[in-house]
């Protein structure tokens, strides 16, 4: 595939991004279930500004993320995941710099948090070109959006099987 393709790829993908930018705008509360607000710029970095903000999904504090706590077996590799919330805090943080497409991609992996490791990686090797049929696509939308309720991310993958349609990347397009 030759350059030319790949960037007006691109740039159709994030032309189309662009327009579901105002579904869900990320509201973010603080992780600790405080008031909710509207994060700012100012309230970046989070760790050094907020770090009562920052749990992991395991209910961690930045705190006990030391290495004496991972080489004594006290943090485990689950206890680094990221929570929706602080990915929701930082999307709201992108967007009041003005970094639209930077807070959707933050809203996308909240999204994501909820899903399992192998389906998003099923996921992933179903978009590649040629991988999937429009209705493999869509049925992945569907299964997001119904059973994670991520629909940014369904969304997107709706746009991908039109886009894949339309430069006759799905499976079977030789």
């Amino acid at each position: 595939m030759n350059a030319d393709v790949i960037e007006s790829m691109v740039r159709d993908v994030l032309s189309r991004m662009n327009s579901l930018q105002g579904a869900a705008p990320a509201t973010a509360a603080p992780a600790t279930g405080g008031s909710q607000h509207r994060a700012k710029v100012h309230d970046y970095p989070l760790a050094n500004k907020h770090p009562e903000w920052v749990k992991t999904a395991t209910n961690k504090t930045l705190d006990e993320l030391t290495l004496e706590n991972v080489l004594s077996g006290k943090i485990t590799a689950q206890d680094m995941r990221i929570t929706p919330e602080t990915l929701r805090i930082q999307a709201a943080i992108a967007r009041d710099a003005g970094r639209d497409r930077l807070a959707m991609n933050f809203e996308r992996a909240a999204e994501l948090t909820a899903v399992p490791d192998d389906r998003i990686l099923e996921i992933y090797n179903a978009l590649r070109p040629y991988r999937s049929s429009k209705q493999e696509l869509l049925d992945i939308a569907e299964d997001l959006e119904s059973h994670y309720h991520a629909k940014i991310c369904a969304a997107f993958v709706r746009e991908a099987a039109t886009l894949y349609v339309e430069r006759k990347k799905l499976k079977g397009d030789d």
